[in-house]
């Protein structure tokens, strides 16, 4: 009986997990498509947050998880569509399989989900956002020429910015959940003023940078490092995917610096500015962390070997001799 319980119980936890990651996955994509933009008639968008959170899901709950990605995929792609095609079917797959081959590539080079190491961060960036990515660009952009939706001539234009916005979902969301693990309510010794400050300049800049006709991009970047110096990814990474949502925001409304561009310029400033912040972000933090539990350890390091020598080191009477000597009375 007892047994039965807990097996009812870990499936009723296991579907609700699977129906928060779906969940998640639709209104983070609906969210996503409020800003899509139409390449050689697809719809595309400079930054497809689904992605990350199928990324974080997989990597903090295991690959079970996996039919919630798919699910999602499927309600979103019935949404945009209307009906589930074989076509819908086929990207919603594209869209399950990329996370799903991000993740086992992440785990095959023991990639790490504190991010508390540079090689986390390189790898994040080269197999779970530009490597697995590949995935679902080419499958998805191969499933609309193979259906008749998109003209072979088109296929790079649509590929190439599919991919760019799964690429940016990955490096812009999955970083911010992964850092949300580690999170926890600011206490009196904390550096809440400077955070504070942090926030109201990153919103400030970010606004006057992606706003202003005089193109001043380049101010984003000093806020970053800021923000990476001071309080690590967990600075860095909602102020990159402030800096990207803005940039979105003006760049799909042809406003500041995007002002006059055409929809695949729009695309390709997007994908390197937002690339930029989020490569600043992740590996100048996973840097900064790095460097500091470095310093950490080697403190306490010299401080156990001080109390060791300490431990070890013969004491002396009052009189200069070394107890248990056996010199003359």
């Amino acid at each position: 009986m007892i047994r039965s319980q807990e097996t009812r119980h870990r499936a009723a936890v296991a579907v609700l997990r699977m129906l928060g990651i779906t969940a998640a996955y639709y209104v983070s994509g609906r969210l996503g498509l409020l800003r899509q933009v139409g390449v050689e008639g697809s719809v595309v968008t400079p930054l497809w947050p689904p992605t990350g959170i199928s990324l974080a899901a997989l990597l903090y709950l295991g690959a079970g998880v996996w039919p919630g990605i798919a699910l999602g995929a499927l309600l979103t792609v019935v949404t945009l569509g209307g009906s589930l095609s074989p076509s819908g079917a086929g990207i919603a797959a594209a869209n399950t399989l990329a996370p799903l081959c991000a993740y086992f590539a992440l785990r095959a080079v023991g990639f790490r989900r504190e991010l508390d190491r540079l090689r986390d961060g390189v790898v994040l960036v080269f197999l779970g956002a530009i490597g697995g990515m590949l995935v679902s660009a080419t499958v998805g952009a191969l499933t609309l020429v193979l259906s008749g939706d998109l003209g072979s001539r088109h296929f790079w234009q649509v590929w190439s910015a599919w991919w760019a916005g799964d690429a940016m979902g990955v490096l812009m969301v999955t970083p911010l959940l992964l850092v949300l693990r580690k999170a926890r309510l600011p206490r009196v010794g904390d550096r809440w003023m400077e955070a504070s400050a942090l926030a109201v300049v990153a919103v400030g800049v970010t606004i006057v940078a992606t706003r202003s006709p005089l193109s001043m991009i380049y101010l984003l970047f000093p806020v970053l490092v800021w923000a990476a110096l001071r309080f690590q990814l967990a600075g860095s990474a909602p102020c990159a995917l402030l800096m990207s949502v803005m940039a979105i925001i003006a760049g799909t409304g042809r406003v500041g610096p995007f002002a006059g561009d055409t929809v695949l310029e729009v695309m390709l400033n997007l994908s390197i500015l937002n690339g930029c912040v989020a490569l600043t972000a992740l590996l100048l933090g996973a840097i900064v962390t790095e460097h500091n539990n470095i310093r950490r350890e080697t403190e306490l390091a010299c401080e156990e070997l001080a109390a060791l020598v300490e431990e070890l080191a013969p004491r002396t009477d009052a009189g200069g001799r070394a107890d248990g000597s056996n010199g003359p009375g």
